[in-house]
């Protein structure tokens, strides 16, 4: 996109200081003559402090701009005050569209954020229903309604954030049974399930607390540890350690209903290389110790053994910009039920902020009961394997409905399993 085409497009829909800004007499640049038609926009912005030129005194709109450039650009329009509601709106999808460029702006553009409000809240609103049907076990359904708060606070110039998530579920099968997420199950009990900080230290990103951790793509593990996790490395090649402790409590709740219930020590190491835009791949270890088994619910079948430890390696290959192939394979050293593996192909993605925009999938999961501790899916379970089906569609934006399916076999009584999973989110 050219210099001249985005200050067009941000004057015309964003009219930053539009309003009140007088033109200053003299001419900003002395490649925008007064009767081009990019005249008015570019010295308007360029009054405001939105973009300036080049230190010979022009502007040089024929350039293609970088996103980069663009990125300083929206956060000069984020450090507005004075915009309205719609404008407002407006900065913030640019904000959402340049995220990444915006984060290596690093504290420059936190400070910037926290000029208008300390605290950013976000969240959503979802409702989730699944039926899975078992040859050899009770039938299962769940129904129910979840509401997340997610603020995030910023601490001073630092770099360094305050974060936690919120959440409370509302069974629609019952009308009196509801409970805050991650509670200890009683009526109108508060639940937080996330609070951590996190920032820059010595080269890496630190986060300590309760913590989000997300492993081998998630066929391992998404869930939360509380302790503490460092990455550290470039957007080539990146490190992640990660140790703390693993708990059972409130996992009988949303958000996760595939995690085993079990406390343990977690310790693990990931490393992700991505050369290029269309290859990534990954490598780690994960090592549970002291494991503590809740005898009447899901739990590892480990004999007389309290650790487990696990290797994956797995990947990605964009064939273009719609079709991508995802693999990730992992092994543990328990007797049984050890390994675990997942190959699907991706077409499309759907895109919360992009309304219209669409993404369906395809493929098959083995999940051994001793490798998969807290998988991301929502189609297959730990001990299951099977082929798996599913699409998403974003009808408005911000409202995204998945729809996906599972036909295979439970593994340890090698009968017929089937789950139809359907989930609409909200997301503010």
């Amino acid at each position: 996109m050219s210099k001249k085409t985005l200050v067009s497009a941000i004057t015309a829909a964003l009219v930053v200081g539009a309003a009140s800004t007088t033109f200053a007499a003299a001419n900003p640049f002395s490649d925008v003559p007064a009767d081009s038609w990019a005249y008015d926009a570019v010295t308007t912005l360029a009054a405001d402090g939105v973009i300036d030129g080049y230190p010979d005194g022009t502007y040089k709109g024929q350039n293609t701009m970088t996103r980069y450039e663009m990125a300083q650009i929206v956060a000069r329009a984020m450090a507005k005050t004075d915009l309205e509601k719609a404008d407002k709106a407006l900065v913030d999808k640019l904000a959402a569209e340049f995220a990444e460029e915006l984060d290596n702006l690093g504290v420059r553009v936190a400070d910037l954020e926290k000029k208008s409000d300390n605290v950013k809240w976000g969240g959503e609103l979802r409702y989730r229903y699944w039926d899975a049907d078992h040859d050899a076990k009770a039938d299962e359904t769940y129904n129910k309604v979840m509401f997340r708060l997610e603020p995030k606070a910023y601490i001073g110039n630092s770099g360094w954030t305050a974060n936690a998530r919120i959440g409370y579920v509302a069974d629609l099968s019952s009308d009196s049974n509801a409970e805050f997420a991650h509670g200890d199950g009683d009526d109108n009990d508060a639940g937080v399930d996330r609070i951590y900080v996190e920032g820059p230290l010595a080269g890496a990103t630190v986060q300590a607390g309760r913590l989000p951790v997300f492993t081998a793509q998630g066929m391992l593990f998404d869930d939360r540890i509380s302790g503490a996790q460092v990455a550290f490395g470039s957007d080539v090649f990146k490190t992640t350690l990660a140790g703390g402790r693993y708990s059972e409590e409130g996992h009988a709740y949303a958000p996760n209903e595939n995690a085993k219930l079990v406390t343990a020590e977690y310790y693990g190491v990931q490393f992700d290389w991505a050369p290029t835009e269309k290859i990534a791949a990954n490598a780690g270890y994960t090592q549970l110790t002291g494991i503590d088994s809740n005898a009447t619910t899901h739990q590892f079948a480990l004999g007389d053994d309290d650790s487990l430890g696990i290797w994956y390696v797995g990947g990605s290959y964009a064939f273009d910009s719609n079709v991508k192939l995802v693999g990730q394979y992992a092994e543990s050293d328990a007797d049984a039920y050890e390994k675990a593996g997942s190959v699907e192909v991706q077409y499309k993605g759907a895109d919360a902020a992009d309304a219209g925009s669409w993404g369906a999938y395809f493929g098959y999961r083995h999940l051994g009961d001793n490798v998969a501790i807290a998988p991301t899916y929502d189609d297959a379970a730990a001990n299951q394997k099977g082929y798996v089906v599913g699409a998403s569609y974003v009808p408005a934006e911000n409202i995204l409905a998945t729809i996906e399916y599972f036909d295979g076999k439970d593994m340890d009584t090698d009968t017929d399993a089937s789950k139809f999973f359907a989930n609409v989110d909200f997301f503010f």
